[in-house]
């Protein structure tokens, strides 16, 4: 039987979590862009210069120190995400990601940061820092929500969906044990066509499936790529930049023997055209 956590020990083991998380570089509005068929994208893609212009921002100097271990410019770059874009950041944490996704989708652009109900129940204080940091510039172009689970939605066609190591909640107790196939038809209508759906999580054992969701906090990658495929979504490609094979994959999350150095899987899928 799958062990469980209190909720208090959740909102703790979570809090921890997300403090471990998550002027403007401008990007060339010639530069070119790369537009990839499904399984065609090669890893590592070359960061392009407003990516790196964002992660050197000192309106960010915050989580600089993080930035070794969470390797956003290659993710970033592999996710194709770029100036203009609308980018919806599924449990944001303590905003790594949307900080980022600000800075590269510049004003033309705009961030939706997302929390499920069930979520920002238990994590009120991450929801409360993000609502008061889109006050001032330059992260105004950030929209701050607290939505129901798991049915979310958009009030615009997005280009990219992306959550960082949190797709393993949604089948999880304090998540209402939703089956993830939701979220995938929940994501899928909020994408235009040719909008990517991006998930980066940590690796369960091979053929585990969803057995490590809530005991060890993983998932098996085979496992979300046939749950997200069946929902319609077109496999575009997998980064291993975060892959770690010291890590065996048997021990929760928060153990410290592995805690920031997980094995992660990260993957990229599109809605067709």
């Amino acid at each position: 039987m799958k062990s469980r956590i209190g909720r208090a020990a959740l909102a703790l083991a979570m809090t921890g979590m997300l403090a471990g998380c998550g002027g403007t570089g401008e990007a060339p509005g010639d530069e070119p862009q790369t537009e990839f068929a499904p399984g065609e994208i090669s890893d590592p893609v070359p960061v392009p210069d407003y990516v790196s212009a964002a992660i050197a921002d000192p309106a960010r100097a915050y989580h600089f120190g993080r930035d070794e271990r969470r390797r956003p410019g290659e993710l970033i770059a592999f996710s194709g995400l770029r100036p203009g874009d609308r980018v919806l950041d599924l449990i944001p944490g303590g905003g790594y990601w949307t900080r980022l996704f600000s800075l590269i989708v510049g004003p033309e652009g705009h961030v939706y940061a997302v929390w499920p109900k069930n979520y920002a129940d238990v994590a009120v204080s991450d929801v409360r820092r993000l609502r008061e940091l889109v006050e001032s510039p330059p992260f105004t172009n950030i929209t701050v929500e607290v939505q129901p689970t798991p049915d979310l939605s958009a009030p615009e066609p997005l280009d990219m969906v992306w959550t960082s190591q949190n797709y393993h909640d949604y089948p999880d107790e304090f998540m209402g044990h939703y089956d993830p196939a939701r979220l995938n038809a929940a994501v899928f209508a909020m994408l235009r066509p040719g909008g990517t759906w991006f998930i980066v999580d940590h690796a369960a054992e091979e053929g585990s499936g969803m057995r490590d969701t809530e005991s060890l906090h993983r998932i098996d990658a085979a496992e979300v790529r046939r749950q997200v495929e069946a929902a319609g979504f077109e496999f575009v490609g997998e980064s291993r930049v975060l892959r770690n094979a010291g890590d065996d994959r048997t021990l929760p999350v928060f153990d410290d023997s592995v805690r920031g150095h997980t094995d992660q899987f990260v993957m990229r899928f599109r809605k067709p055209e």
